[in-house]
């Protein structure tokens, strides 16, 4: 089993054939092997994602079996990941792979966890705020994943524009932020709120909480996709996992 390379071990071994140490076939032979790993015939492991992209793959778990989650998830773990993400896995996918690995599951944010918390290396704080309560698994799907992507994560919930009191009495935490994920249902208006107040990115998060008129969140993502705030980006509805992602990058950027 080839262990999965990062960044950091790739400009080693570049190092290395810089000084001589390594020799140029060999550097390539260690590279030929990195590209991805096939398990059965149902996934093919990017081993490559953590030199690409900074960020080793994260197994989305909604429409795959249990049997194979766990197997692309024993695979990433012999590979030598350190954490492995999984997010939205059904409970009873949950169960199944915690009979065979250390999984920690969230079942509010539909996410888990193998391994331990990086220690946080982004240059900030990211705030996650939502308009309601309603609104927090899907803020959770964002912190959870911004953890685990080394990042410092407040939270800020039920501080919507039906109240918005709620918000001002917490301008110290939004002017403090290097980036915010403001998350709404409803008519989506937070994003819009805080992208006025703030002097950071903020990435909106439509979510699919409201009555019929809604349309399932497409209203909240047409409201944030025309808002008039600077600075504000906008992911899918319900896409929690996207915006932590993006966070973090934009937080890890010098």
């Amino acid at each position: 089993m080839v262990k999965q390379m990062d960044k950091h071990e790739l400009t080693e071994l570049l190092n290395h054939v810089a000084d001589g140490s390594v020799s140029p076939d060999d550097a390539a032979l260690k590279l030929k092997m990195q590209p991805f790993q096939e398990i059965g015939n149902y996934a093919k492991v990017d081993c490559h994602r953590g030199i690409r992209q900074g960020v080793p793959e994260v197994i989305y778990g909604e429409g795959k079996a249990k049997e194979h989650i766990l197997g692309i998830a024993k695979a990433m773990l012999k590979s030598k990941q350190q954490t492995v993400l999984i997010t939205r896995l059904a409970e009873e996918a949950a169960e199944y792979i915690k009979a065979e690995l250390p999984l920690n599951y969230n079942s509010m944010a539909r996410i888990g966890i193998i391994g331990d918390l990086p220690e946080p290396s982004g240059k900030g704080r990211i705030v996650i705020a939502t308009g309601g309560t309603s609104d927090i698994p899907v803020a959770e799907e964002a912190a959870m994943t911004a953890e685990v992507l080394g990042n410092n994560v407040l939270r800020l919930y039920d501080v919507g524009v039906s109240g918005i009191h709620r918000l001002l009495a917490n301008m110290d935490t939004v002017m403090s932020a290097r980036v915010i994920i403001a998350v709404a249902g409803m008519e989506g208006a937070l994003p819009s709120v805080i992208g006025g107040l703030a002097d950071c990115p903020v990435i909106a998060v439509p979510t699919s909480v409201g009555y019929g008129a809604s349309f399932g969140g497409v209203a909240a993502l047409l409201s944030m996709l025309n808002s008039c705030a600077s600075g504000m980006s906008v992911v899918n509805i319900d896409n929690g996992f996207g915006a932590g992602y993006l966070a973090s990058m934009i937080n890890h950027l010098d």
